[in-house]
């Protein structure tokens, strides 16, 4: 379903990944329209319970999104280190797949 990571001695467990989705403070949702054109919107979240939680407004792109195609991607950038000799940038992040839903007042946490 979705190819392995290129740069595989820099791929994180599991747990180093879950460690990161808690510490991090915001992260990119990235939906898809009804047109096919992506779309990515940064957004503050919490993680707990295997998931990921996060407010939204009533209506909007990505709610609109969401009813189309409830197919998504996370990441979340931790740390970073500019490299300037070397013209790069160290970092840490995760990138998760899964889908979202709406989560209605009886089944928040």
């Amino acid at each position: 379903m979705f190819n392995g990571i290129r740069r595989s001695d820099r791929k994180i467990d599991r747990l180093e990944a879950i460690q990161l989705l808690k510490k991090c403070e915001y992260g990119v949702l990235s939906t898809m329209n009804e047109n096919g054109y992506p779309y990515g919107v940064p957004l503050s979240y919490i993680y707990t319970n295997d998931s990921i939680y996060f407010h939204s407004a009533l209506e909007g792109h990505k709610l609109e999104n969401l009813k189309n195609n409830d197919k998504v991607s996370f990441c979340v950038v931790g740390q970073t280190n500019v490299l300037p000799d070397k013209f790069s940038t160290k970092y840490e992040s995760v990138i998760i797949f899964g889908s979202a839903k709406e989560v209605f007042d009886d089944e928040k946490m």
